[in-house]
């Protein structure tokens, strides 16, 4: 659960990102965010398509530089790293084992060869592949591929995990199983955990609170705190009545951004 710090582990303060637009305007694709994020806190963003949620994502990732505002993020550990990132789709090396794919973030940070590859068989085992840890990805499902990026991800261990639609492009089954499996190994070894998503569901299930994004440019509108004590199960949540309610409260809000997010697709 989050820490009881005071001092937020991520702070986004008024943050703005403009961009060239394809007739050479300037588009505004985040328009002003304020959040403050704990440590250990596991925070979803969801929002319509092009509201700024990955653009956000990617200035914390230091991909992007912001046009103006500013963001803090603060490093408990200077021995560890301080954020990592996983997209969607696995972003895993096509010539490397699953072994060797695992272990590459260790092998960035200098880990000497037996303590990365006793990291990597370690998460290997933790997310069910340990019969594959010698396949390459050609030879893995596309659920597998995903297991093999979380597994590289928890074994890069950085103090905040920064995730964009990781489980998008999977089936409704495999998504369920990998939302699972993060949980799991969160509720384990919290981390502050920053998790873009446009699944309403998915936020509830995994988060401890829900930022919503308007269309274009990207404010944040509304704020849940999702109330369900953890350890939590993916499936049974979406029996608790409160699951129902909540998802009604955030769709009411996020419906009329969606309409405007297509408007303004069409016009454009």
């Amino acid at each position: 659960m989050p820490s009881s710090n005071m001092q937020p582990k991520i702070r986004i303060d008024n943050l703005h990102v403009v961009y060239p637009g394809r007739r050479g305007e300037q588009v505004e694709a985040v328009g002003g965010v304020t959040l403050d994020i704990t440590d250990g806190e596991l925070v979803c963003i969801v929002g319509p398509s092009g509201c700024g949620k990955t653009t956000l994502l990617r200035v914390l990732a230091d991909l992007e530089q912001p046009t103006s505002g500013a963001i803090q993020m603060l490093q408990s550990n200077p021995e560890r790293p301080l954020k990592g990132t996983v997209f969607q789709g696995a972003g895993i090396f096509p010539w490397m084992t699953v072994e060797q794919n695992v272990a590459y973030g260790l092998k960035l940070r200098g880990v000497p060869p037996v303590e990365r590859t006793a990291t990597a068989r370690h998460w290997i085992g933790e997310i069910g592949l340990e019969r594959f840890a010698q396949a390459y990805p050609a030879q893995l499902s596309g659920g597998m591929q995903q297991r093999v990026g979380l597994a590289r991800a928890f074994a890069f261990d950085p103090e905040v995990l920064l995730m964009d639609e990781p489980f998008g492009a999977l089936d409704a089954q495999t998504r369920l199983l990998l939302q699972q499996t993060l949980l799991q190994q969160w509720e384990r070894r919290t981390k502050t955990v920053v998790f873009v998503t446009h699944s309403i569901e998915e936020a509830l299930t995994l988060g401890d609170r829900v930022c919503v994004m308007s269309a274009r440019p990207g404010r944040l509108l509304h704020e849940v705190s999702v109330p369900f004590a953890r350890p939590r199960d993916a499936i049974a949540l979406r029996t608790d009545p409160r699951f129902s309610t909540l998802f009604a409260e955030i769709w009411d809000v996020l419906r009329d951004e969606v309409d405007r997010a297509r408007a303004d697709e069409v016009a454009g």
